[in-house]
């Protein structure tokens, strides 16, 4: 038998985003939790990492809409 590729769908791409969304979320509670604390800079990383997320997000749901 042979393989056949599987192709991905608009919903399957549209939980993973709300997934990357909630994580997002996620690193952006964890960052402010540590603003005003001696690890504040680990806080400042975590907010890029946050930035990158929702970049991800978006482009996601741009994906998303184009399988529509």
């Amino acid at each position: 038998m042979a393989n056949v590729p599987r192709v991905i769908s608009a919903a399957e791409l549209s939980s993973i985003e709300t997934a990357v969304g909630e994580l997002g979320n996620r690193v952006a509670q964890a960052a402010d939790e540590l603003m005003g604390t001696p690890h504040e800079d680990v806080g400042v990383e975590l907010y890029e990492v946050e930035r990158s997320l929702r970049m991800a997000r978006r482009r996601l749901a741009q994906a998303t809409e184009a399988l529509r």
